[in-house]
């Protein structure tokens, strides 16, 4: 039996083989490429376990074992496997062969990753010109290949190794990505701190419509397993940028989180969480996101006639979208039971006009309990230690939220 990889051993791994890439093309550019060749090595080494124990099992019977394989968690095509792509890396064409090997495996599994590979190519100019390229990927497909990065289930235990590292990646591109960090990450302390407030237990419904990469939703499902040892709740969100979408659908399935729906698309100007009919929005136990921060050009020109009643307090400003994004929360809430935790600027509490009307509106409806004041650059750079002491004030008084709170 295979020696357990270490949490450490397998981050630093998937971090050095950014190395390919770095001084050719952005991180912004190649976190892509990493996150996704991380997942096909991992549904490759799990398949190709399961398929020689099988072997082993059945050996005389090829037609059961290709049944029996035909049912597994994820299904890989013949030659769409990251190893079926690795013993071809020295021949030209390696980003041809692994734009059709995602192609084939997403056919091949279904709605369960129907579209998550369209907005990634290996076979882009971006990588260079073609002899470059290949080079590029073969090197890559060398990385993952390194007998550390064997993530077959007896290596890597628990489920939670591969997840982790995954969230490690998506921790340290966003670190190197300035501004844009918050289309697709919030700080495992704020993901925490929210979890810990609105306490997700088992049989809830959790959303969060700006899920960016999934980590906030995910972090709410390992509270309700650590709370109640239960996986007895489901996870559902929207995310508007397409390669962020499949982030998150990739994060997902790395956790084990299978018991899940991630709509891709507009939440305020399209959302698709809705219910059978598609005429009212589904409401959940759980609501909570880290929307982008004052989205300019929101919606704001079909907001007075929103089908689904979201701004009945009233339209927020058409430059400023955090009332839009927290008004679409409220109304996703089942009523009297719902609870809600949002982040977003202080300028919510005292701008005024429309937005002051609707907050005086919430007011007066008694549906806000707490406002948490966070430390300043808390997502590119806080200091740690007045972060945890930051932190700790607000988790003492976390059991006094019954409904929603604003995180600012």
């Amino acid at each position: 039996m295979p020696s357990q990889i270490n949490q450490d051993d397998i981050n630093k791994a998937v971090w050095n083989a950014c190395d390919t890439f770095r001084g050719v093309i952005s991180a912004d550019t190649y976190k892509d490429f990493i996150l996704t060749m991380l997942f096909l090595k991992y549904l490759s080494d799990v398949y190709r376990d399961e398929y020689n124990k099988l072997v082993e099992q059945f050996g005389d019977n090829p037609e059961l074992i290709h049944a029996m394989m035909s049912k597994q968690r994820f299904v890989l095509p013949e030659g769409a496997s990251f190893w079926d792509l690795y013993e071809q890396r020295h021949q030209p064409g390696n980003g041809q062969r692994i734009d059709e090997a995602l192609h084939a495996i997403e056919e091949a599994n279904g709605t369960k990753l129907k579209n998550v590979f369209q907005d990634i190519s290996f076979n882009t100019d971006k990588l260079g010109q073609e002899k470059q390229k290949n080079e590029l990927l073969r090197h890559l497909l060398e990385d993952f290949g390194k007998d550390i990065l064997n993530l077959s289930a007896e290596r890597v235990g628990s489920l939670d190794v591969i997840g982790n590292a995954y969230e490690y990646l998506i921790k340290h591109f966003a670190a190197s990505s300035g501004a844009t960090a918050g289309e697709f990450y919030t700080p495992p302390e704020v993901s925490n701190l929210l979890a810990t407030i609105l306490e997700p237990v088992e049989g809830d419904e959790i959303c969060d419509p700006a899920c960016g990469s999934g980590s906030l939703l995910i972090k709410c499902g390992a509270m309700v397993r650590k709370n109640s040892n239960s996986k007895k709740y489901a996870l559902y969100g929207q995310e508007a940028i397409g390669s962020t979408w499949a982030l998150a659908k990739m994060n997902m399935f790395l956790h084990g989180e299978d018991n899940h729906r991630i709509e891709w698309g507009d939440t305020i100007r399209n959302p698709l969480l809705l219910d059978k009919d598609g005429k009212h929005l589904l409401q959940f136990d759980v609501v909570t996101a880290n929307p982008p921060f004052s989205l300019d050009k929101w919606g704001h020109e079909d907001a007075s006639s929103d089908p689904y009643g979201r701004f009945h307090r009233g339209v927020p400003p058409k430059t400023k979208g955090d009332y839009a994004f927290i008004s679409h929360m409220i109304e996703t809430l089942k009523p009297a039971t719902g609870r809600m935790g949002v982040v977003v600027p202080h300028g919510v509490l005292f701008r005024a006009s429309s937005e002051g009307k609707i907050r005086q509106q919430l007011i007066e409806e008694n549906l806000l309990d707490t406002v948490i004041g966070l430390p300043e650059k808390l997502f590119f750079g806080t200091n740690a230690s007045q972060l945890r002491q930051k932190l700790n004030k607000s988790n003492k008084i976390a059991h006094l939220i019954s409904r929603w709170a604003i995180l600012l």
